[in-house]
């Protein structure tokens, strides 16, 4: 089986996040991350571009009635960098979490070009 895309996770925003989640959701997490990892064409259910937003995007895991979205960004273009992460209570994405990752991507973007 080849991998078309590698996922890193970029300092512990992601991680911070992974490790205080149920067993069960880390299950998830790691199934998405699979798939994202393998799948040629992605479904929308779980990665999606988030609109007006230059390269920011959404994956997306749903457990039970809990959903979770994890912020990520593309490198060299096969490499998905994974930034902030944050349980779902609303339709909307909260503003706070959308500007958190914005920054993160800028970070990692510049500190990528030392």
């Amino acid at each position: 089986m080849t991998y078309d895309r590698q996922v890193i996770a970029y300092k512990n925003y992601f991680l911070d996040f992974y490790e205080v989640q149920p067993e069960n959701v880390q299950a998830k997490i790691e199934w998405t991350l699979n798939l994202i990892r393998v799948t040629r064409q992605i479904p929308e259910k779980y990665f999606k571009h988030l609109e007006g937003t230059k390269g920011l995007y959404e994956i997306r895991v749903e457990v039970g009635n809990n959903i979770f979205r994890i912020f990520s960004f593309f490198d060299k273009g096969n490499i998905v960098v994974l930034g902030n992460a944050f349980q779902k209570k609303t339709q909307k994405t909260p503003k706070q979490e959308l500007e958190k990752a914005l920054k993160i991507m800028e970070e990692y973007q510049n500190e990528s070009k030392k």
